[in-house]
């Protein structure tokens, strides 16, 4: 098997190194330079170490990318279920209670140690490649407190590609979330910059000077529940979350700022007490009920559109058949 480092190609046109390089090889401009820069790329056989040397069609040029350096993290045994795998990349169904990348507080039992330990035991199946040691490449990411579908890349090439797709808004990402109240209408979308929020740096929120952050939301279903001393009740509506952007906390923040927190989200959730009718039901809930159920994606090599489907945790599950709501992204 061929190593996933090494690309070789032939100039399909004349110009400069890199910008040859550029269009040809899953590489971005400015990795491609450093490169050259530091000698892992040939030219005809002959080492060449100046972004600025011209090529000509036909020229043979070959690109080593170096090992990862060391991590240090370590391949954790952490039961991720595994929805998918081969040499480009993997897909699990993140567990609600797990954070994506070590930090502060976290330095393992995270889903990179998870995954790392996926990879190390699918490349005892493969041999030395595909995929090189060290951090496996997260693409996009889910908020501790959210589960659900997650791609990962096994190579540089692939993680490009699929960094790539999310920046050109062409992945399905759609998301169950329950909220607070009665939606406006059957379904709507929510154009509002998100920023850092200038009091509190844990959190996000809607402001002029933010990023463009776009979601687009449909009712699956509504339950009502009763409140003391109001004969009209109150609704908990259970929506679909499209996103056409990826911002962080996005549809926490977007559905709070219409009104709709995210039942038990602990950052943007409503700060009234539970009423009496659901504290068997949501009482046990320490996290915003929001799952990412359906992504759709193109194969970085093989170019076929995938989609992954995957049901709400259990937690989850268990609210919905108490408020006698569907359970969606049934297989």
């Amino acid at each position: 098997m061929s190593d996933p480092r090494v690309h070789r190609t032939e100039a399909t046109k004349a110009g400069r190194l890199d910008a040859v390089l550029a269009h040809q090889v899953p590489l971005s401009r400015s990795r491609l330079k450093a490169l050259i820069q530091e000698g892992r790329i040939t030219v005809n056989g002959e080492l060449e170490r100046s972004p600025r040397r011209k090529v000509w069609a036909g020229d043979v040029l070959v690109v080593h990318e170096p090992p990862p350096p060391p991590s240090g993290l370590r391949a954790q045994d952490l039961d991720v279920p595994l929805l998918h795998i081969d040499d480009s990349c993997v897909v699990v169904d993140k567990p609600a209670d797990m954070v994506v990348h070590p930090a502060k507080g976290h330095p393992d039992g995270t889903l990179v140690n998870g995954l790392l330990h996926l990879i190390t035991e699918a490349r005892h199946e493969e041999g030395p490649y595909p995929t090189p040691p060290g951090r496996p490449g997260i693409v996009h990411r889910l908020d501790r407190g959210t589960s659900g579908v997650l791609v990962v890349a096994r190579t540089p090439a692939a993680l490009t590609h699929l960094a790539a797709q999310f920046a050109a808004h062409t992945v399905d990402r759609a998301y169950a979330a329950l909220v607070w109240g009665a939606t406006p209408g059957p379904s709507g979308t929510i154009d509002a910059p998100l920023a850092r929020h200038p009091a509190d740096r844990m959190r996000y929120s809607v402001q002029e000077r933010g990023k463009r952050a776009v979601t687009h939301w449909s009712r699956i279903a509504e339950a009502r529940y009763g409140v003391a001393g109001d004969a009209r009740g109150g609704a908990l509506s259970l929506v679909q979350c499209r996103l056409e952007t990826g911002r962080t906390h996005q549809i926490r923040v977007h559905m709070h700022s219409i009104g709709l927190p995210l039942v038990g989200d602990p950052l943007y959730g409503r700060r009234k007490p539970i009423p009496s009718s659901l504290r068997e039901a949501l009482g046990p809930i320490d996290r915003q009920l929001l799952h990412a159920g359906r992504l759709g994606f193109e194969h970085p090599v093989q170019a076929e559109r995938l989609k992954f489907l995957r049901p709400p945790a259990a937690d989850f599950r268990r609210v919905l058949l108490e408020l006698k709501l569907p359970v969606p992204f049934l297989v």
